[in-house]
């Protein structure tokens, strides 16, 4: 199984620390995520639902990439 070749990254991802973020592609089959620092790596991917679910479940508590970054430690 490909994964789709639409990549993007996160409106987040500014100059500077661009590369440093995670990348995501989709169709209707599948959604696909990649580190924009090794993208010739492999991907994760995941059913639409699995991944909708998953970012849903980061919504409430954690609103903001600070507030992310304070739960990574």
């Amino acid at each position: 199984m490909g994964t789709p070749g639409n990549w993007r990254k996160s409106s987040y991802s500014g100059p500077g620390d661009g590369n440093s973020c995670v990348e995501i592609a989709n169709s209707p089959t599948l959604v696909a995520v990649r580190d924009s620092k090794t993208p010739a790596t492999a991907a994760l991917a995941f059913p639409p639902t699995t991944f909708a679910t998953f970012v849903d479940a980061l919504k409430p508590a954690h609103s903001t990439v600070t507030d992310f970054a304070r739960l990574r430690g």
